[in-house]
């Protein structure tokens, strides 16, 4: 199998990171790992203009209320996205992508899009384990 050198890149970066950065460092792609980020981040960058919570969890189908709430915390925390308070009545919340946000959705679209673009290999691959699985409990 052929060496992937951006990974000894991506390695000496690391290792020249102090504790604290290497930390965040791995907080940062964790949280990009998370359920609900980049879709919320997604929807955000679609809008292309601030959105009220109601209108993101309008959006982002299946998430409670409770885990957007912790996702746009974590993501105004990271400078992802802002958030606006308005002095109104009813209190009006609205929130927005930062240009580092939309940085780093345009540095994710190309893994998503080859996913998009691999998803009957992945299905194959899930269909011959499935039925190896199968073949394994059978014969035991």
């Amino acid at each position: 199998m052929k060496k992937i050198t951006k990974w000894d890149e991506a390695a000496a970066l690391c290792d020249s990171l102090s504790e604290d950065q290497d930390t965040l460092t791995r907080e940062i792609v964790t949280r990009l790992a998370d359920k609900w980020t980049l879709w919320v981040m997604s929807v955000l960058a679609e809008a292309g203009e601030p959105l009220r919570f109601s209108r993101v969890l309008e959006q982002v189908e299946g998430v409670s209320q409770k885990s957007l709430t912790k996702t746009l915390r974590q993501l105004e925390r990271d400078g992802l996205v802002t958030r606006k308070m308005f002095a109104e009545v009813p209190p009006r919340v609205e929130y927005a992508i930062t240009p580092i946000g939309v940085e780093m959705l345009e540095h994710v679209e190309p893994l998503w899009s080859w996913v998009a673009k691999s998803v009957g290999r992945f299905q194959q691959a899930r269909i011959v384990f499935d039925t190896a699985k199968d073949s394994r409990e059978d014969s035991l």
